[in-house]
């Protein structure tokens, strides 16, 4: 299997690590959307069920936003010295 995999790569030119890369990067903007979708959708609810306490839970959800766009950010970096390396 891995001689076919040289041999691809050599005859085709395919780079497996900028593709590698490249899915990994795409699959971690997916995620922080994603996840970033879930604590807005949350924040919202809970701010509907109670609105007296809606300045806490905007300030809770964009400092959790920030963090789960701060590791998603990490992945990108990551991949893209992936891509250099390769």
């Amino acid at each position: 299997m891995t001689t076919l995999l040289i041999a691809l790569q050599t005859v085709a030119g395919i780079a497996w690590g900028y593709a590698g890369a490249a899915i990994g990067a795409g699959l971690s903007a997916i995620g922080a959307g994603i996840g970033i979708g879930k604590i807005g959708q949350g924040a919202m609810e809970g701010m509907a069920r109670q609105p007296e306490a809606g300045g806490d839970i905007r300030t809770t959800m964009i400092i959790a936003a920030a963090l789960v766009e701060g590791v998603a950010f990490f992945a990108v970096v990551i991949c893209l010295l992936i891509a250099i390396k390769s």
